[in-house]
C-alpha cells in the first residue's frame, strides 16, 4: 500500500513523533488535540501530564509503536499493565516531595460545625437610643468576660450587636470569645464580618488568624497576624505571629519551588516548540527554492495544501498574515502569540490541513538525488 507522502514529509513527522516521545505532555495542548484523538482512536494511551516527567521513563516509549502503526490492530493486554505499573513513579516522587514538607501542627485542631451565630442587619441605621442601649449591653458583655461567663459575654455581644450592626469592634470582640471556646469558624465569621466594616480593625486581624492557625490554616494565619502587627502592635499578637512564621514560611518556600518547576517545564517545551518551528521556518524556505519545485512550478506534495479552502481563509487575514510572517522570519516569535487565541487557532487548523492534505507548510528536506545513467541498459 502507498503512502500519499513524500519522503521529507515523512521525516517531519518522524521529528515530531520524536518530540512527542520526549515531551508526551504537549500532546494535552488544546492545539495537539486532534493528534491525541487519532493515538486514542487506535487504542493508544497518552501519559498524564507531570511537571517531574523523566524523557526517558519506559511509559513514553511504550507509545511509540502506537503512534506509527499505519492500521488499527488488537492491543496487547501486557502494554497497559505496564503503563499502569509505570505511571505511579511520577505520583510517588510528588508524595515524596509533599512528605519532605513537614509542619508544625501543635495547636491545631478540629474545625467547629456549630450552625452560623446571629449578625446584624447591616441596612439598619440605629437610633441614638439604640446605641446607647448597645453599649451598655456591650459593658455588661465585658463584666461577664472578665468573670469567665463566656456564654453569657456571647448572648450580651450578640444583644449589642442586633442594636448596632454598625460597630465593627462588637464583632471583633465576640469572636474572641469564640476563639477561647475553641471555635474558630464562628471566630472567622464573626471577624470577616468586622472586616467589611473596617479593614484596618487591628483586634479582627488579630483574633482571626489565631482563627486561622488553630485550623492550620498557616499562611492565612501569617498574613492576618501581619497586619495585626503593623496596624496595632502588641506583644501577644506579636507571639502568635512568631509561632505560625515558621510554617508559613516552609508553606512559601515549598509553593515557590513548585512555582519555579512549572515555569522550568513550561519553557522547556516552549524551547522545543521554538526549535521545532525554526526547523519549519528553514525547511519551507529550502522547499520553496527553483530546485525544489517540479516542472510546473511547484513544490512536490504542496499543491493539496496551498489550494486547501481553509489554508486560503488563513491568508485572507492580513493580521494572520503579518504574524505568520514574523514567525517565519524568527521562529521564536511564536512565543509572544502562545496566549493569543486567534493565532494558537490558526496554527491548529493549518496543522490539522496538512495532515489531512498530506501536504507540509514546512519540512526538513534534501533533494533526492537521481542515480547517474552510465549508460548500462
Amino acid at each position: 500500500m502507498s503512502v500519499p507522502l513524500e519522503p521529507q514529509h515523512i521525516e517531519v513527522l518522524k521529528t515530531f513523533v520524536d518530540l512527542c516521545i520526549k515531551t508526551p505532555a504537549i500532546l494535552h495542548q488544546p492545539e495537539f488535540s486532534f493528534v491525541k484523538e487519532f493515538i486514542e482512536h487506535f487504542g493508544g494511551n497518552i501519559p498524564k501530564a507531570k511537571i517531574d516527567e523523566s524523557p526517558s521513563k519506559e511509559p513514553k516509549d511504550a507509545n511509540v509503536p502506537k503512534e506509527s502503526k499505519p492500521e488499527p490492530k488488537p492491543i496487547p493486554k501486557e502494554e497497559p499493565k505496564e503503563e499502569a505499573k509505570a505511571e505511579p513513579e511520577p505520583e510517588a516522587g510528588a508524595e515524596s516531595e509533599e512528605s519532605d514538607l513537614e509542619l508544625d501542627m501543635t495547636g491545631v485542631i478540629e474545625p467547629d460545625t456549630d450552625a452560623p451565630q446571629k449578625m446584624g442587619n447591616l441596612t439598619l441605621q440605629p437610633t441614638e437610643e439604640e446605641i446607647a442601649e448597645s453599649q451598655a449591653k456591650r459593658s455588661e458583655a465585658v463584666s461577664a468576660f472578665a468573670e469567665k461567663d463566656y456564654e453569657k459575654a456571647i448572648e450580651l455581644y450578640t444583644e449589642a450587636i442586633v442594636l448596632n450592626p454598625q460597630a465593627a469592634l462588637l464583632y471583633a470582640k465576640r469572636g474572641q470569645i469564640y476563639l477561647i471556646l475553641n471555635k474558630p469558624n464562628a471566630c472567622i465569621r464573626d471577624c470577616d464580618r468586622a472586616l467589611e466594616l473596617n479593614p484596618d480593625s487591628a483586634a479582627a486581624h488579630k483574633f482571626r488568624g489565631r482563627a486561622y492557625h488553630l485550623l492550620g490554616k498557616f499562611e492565612e494565619a501569617v498574613t492576618d497576624l501581619r497586619l495585626a502587627c503593623k496596624f496595632d502592635f502588641d506583644e501577644q499578637a506579636d507571639e502568635w505571629l512568631r509561632e505560625v512564621t515558621p510554617n508559613a514560611r516552609k508553606i512559601e518556600e515549598h509553593n515557590r519551588k513548585k512555582e519555579r518547576k512549572i515555569q522550568e517545564q513550561l519553557e522547556k517545551e516552549r524551547q522545543e516548540m521554538a526549535k521545532i518551528a525554526q526547523e519549519a521556518a528553514k525547511a519551507y524556505r529550502e522547499n520553496t527554492r527553483t530546485s525544489q519545485t517540479d516542472a510546473s512550478g511547484n513544490v512536490p506534495g504542496l499543491s493539496k495544501f496551498v489550494n486547501d479552502p481553509g489554508v486560503a481563509e488563513v491568508f485572507k487575514d492580513p493580521e494572520l498574515v503579518e504574524v505568520l510572517n514574523e514567525i517565519t522570519e524568527n521562529p521564536e516569535n511564536l512565543l509572544k502569540y502562545q496566549s493569543n487565541p486567534k493565532v494558537m487557532s490558526c496554527i491548529e487548523k493549518l496543522l490539522k490541513i496538512f495532515l489531512k492534505t498530506g501536504g507540509v507548510p514546512y519540512a526538513s528536506t534534501t533533494p533526492e538525488a537521481k542515480p547517474e545513467d552510465v549508460g548500462l541498459d
